[in-house]
């Protein structure tokens, strides 16, 4: 009996023993491999809390500065036109500068118009008995239209992606012939994966503008679309997803509640077509907006998507712009005209142009001061009803001393006009140590005030703790979204790129991962392939300070996202 008992037990043990090495070897075996991204909310919270515990943390005395209190001036902030490089210049003294949207005068596939410009020049043609040449400059429409309204610099001629850009410049009293409506074809369209396609047609019967503007705000599908205050497919989607709400009246409360219902379910506004491309290959979009030309010459788009077009076309309409001589209105006469012959026709239908030719819009004419209203609105419901908190992170260390710390507190300086009123506002530095120079508040009058005289009083030296900086607004941020979980968090990292103390990217992606907060970079003679790294985990964008065009590229960051 005592060998039977001694034998039971022994197999008990055994049996125990297998037990556990089954439970726990199958348990770690479903954590190997688990990436940081599988961290869950609580887990989450825990790591934020113990990565914090570990960084010396200080908050700095409130310093008021003087504050600016007048509006915006864009051509302040406009560069130089030098910055837009010309494609193609002129050949004679008799000649106009054209302003192309890039699409037709980049490089590649889309360089019809500067073919057919070079063409026009080695043509000789003789206008008014002089010899006469074009020069075309490569600017995107809206930016385009920023110099243009504001007076910095105005072109002979003006050939935008469509004619809402046209609408804006005429708005602003500025003289703009249209010398044609058309120079070459294109439409602007929604592309939607080929699964999330057949599961809108499914219910409702099409897709267009209406059935994605309620499917999005009915929560049914996720999409994407460009800044409308930069992008004619941005502009050209706002006003045609208001005139599904209310085709009548574009600004009526009817458009205006279908609109903040709609926009309160989109999770992406990019700032460029690039940033929007770079957001739908991670498959986080069921849809986006594009130009056909773009979409056709995307090989990695064509097989698993569908195009929709919308709104007006984007035909590339051509404006002579100001009180011209007649001299250089006949040579943009003359241009049109060469541009429209047979052979450049087809150039452009080999480059993705003119292949949508039976679409007709259905977007009735809208007036300039419209779409300015209509920029407006927007700028006011983007974020439905979700206020924004957003922590602004500056690196103070000795590689920022000198120029790179001046040009970091100019940015900050100008684009602070930019911070909506209703949104909450932070500011941190780090060099070694993080500094809290101001906790998150309401970007009211004195919150603004704080916020100046935290930037003035920044001073450079030391080491260089990034990490450990975000983790601080990370900290701040997630106390912001526990007393009101409707906050939107945003980050904006202000650094050369460089980090050589504390904390890792490894150490923090999963949790940047599990909460989702976007962290735009701005990099300062910077290693700015490091701050792209950490901007593309949440698909924010990434900006290069190190050019005249910073402060005009940083108030169109925080136009679009704050």
């Amino acid at each position: 009996m005592a060998r039977r008992g001694k034998s039971f037990i022994v197999l008990a043990i055994i049996a125990v023993v297998v037990f556990a090495l089954v439970y726990f070897g199958i348990n770690l075996t479903s954590n190997i491999g688990k990436s940081e991204t599988q961290i869950n909310t609580e887990d989450a919270s825990k790591r934020l809390e113990k990565l914090y515990s570990k960084i010396r943390v200080t908050n700095a005395e409130p310093v008021k500065g003087q504050i600016d209190l007048d509006p915006v001036n864009i051509a302040d902030s406009l560069p130089d036109i030098s910055k837009f490089p010309i494609t193609v210049d002129n050949t004679t003294d008799s000649f106009v500068e054209i302003f192309s949207s890039p699409e037709k005068s980049g490089t590649g596939s889309d360089d019809w118009l500067n073919e057919v410009a070079e063409e026009f020049n080695k043509a000789q043609i003789s206008v008014n008995g002089q010899t006469a040449s074009v020069k075309i400059r490569n600017i995107a429409s809206g930016t385009a239209t920023d110099y243009i309204r504001s007076g910095k610099y105005i072109p002979d001629a003006f050939t935008p992606s469509n004619e809402l850009w046209g609408e804006m410049v005429k708005a602003q009293g500025i003289k703009a012939e249209m010398v044609t409506e058309r120079l070459v074809g294109n439409v602007a369209g929604i592309v939607t994966s080929k699964a999330k396609y057949s599961e809108l047609v499914e219910k409702y019967g099409a897709v267009n503008v209406k059935t994605i503007t309620d499917a999005i705000a009915d929560n049914e599908l996720s999409m994407g679309y460009t800044d409308p205050f930069a992008s004619s497919t941005g502009l050209n989607f706002l006003v045609t997803a208001l005139s599904t709400f209310d085709s009548s009246n574009l600004l009526g409360d009817t458009a205006v509640q279908g609109f903040e219902k709609f926009q309160a379910n989109v999770p992406f506004i990019a700032s460029t077509t690039l940033q929007m491309r770079d957001a739908a290959k991670t498959g986080a979009l069921d849809s986006f907006v594009l130009e056909y030309q773009l979409y056709a010459n995307a090989a990695d788009l064509k097989g698993g998507y569908e195009f929709t077009p919308f709104g007006v076309r984007h035909d590339s309409p051509l404006y002579a712009l100001g009180d011209l001589p007649k001299e250089k209105l006949d040579i943009i006469k003359e241009f049109a005209k060469f541009a429209k012959q047979d052979k450049y026709q087809s150039l452009g239908k080999d480059k993705g142009f003119n292949i949508l030719e039976d679409y007709r819009s259905e977007l009735k004419p809208v007036d300039g001061n419209t779409l300015s209203a209509a920029q407006k609105l927007w700028k006011e419901k983007k974020n439905g009803n979700k206020p924004i908190a957003a922590v602004f992170v500056a690196d103070v260390s000795g590689s920022m001393d000198g120029e790179p710390l001046r040009r970091l507190k100019e940015s900050l300086l100008q684009g602070q006009k930019f911070l909506g009123r209703d949104n909450g506002i932070g500011l941190v530095s780090y060099s070694d140590n993080v500094t809290i120079n101001l906790p998150i508040g309401v970007y009211d009058t004195n919150q603004q005030s704080m916020f100046v005289g935290a930037i003035n009083s920044l001073q450079a030296g030391g080491g260089t703790a990034t990490f450990d900086a975000i983790v601080v607004a990370m900290k701040m941020l997630q106390d912001q979204v526990s007393a009101n979980p409707d906050v939107k968090p945003l980050i904006f990292v202000l650094s050369d790129g460089e980090t050589n103390e504390g904390h890792s990217l490894k150490d923090i992606r999963g949790l940047i991962e599990t909460y989702k907060i976007p962290i735009y970079t701005i990099g300062y003679t910077a290693n700015i392939q490091a701050l792209q790294t950490i901007s593309s985990i949440n698909e924010a964008a990434s900006i290069n300070a190190d050019t005249d065009d910073v402060v005009y590229k940083i108030g169109n960051l925080l136009n679009v996202q704050m």
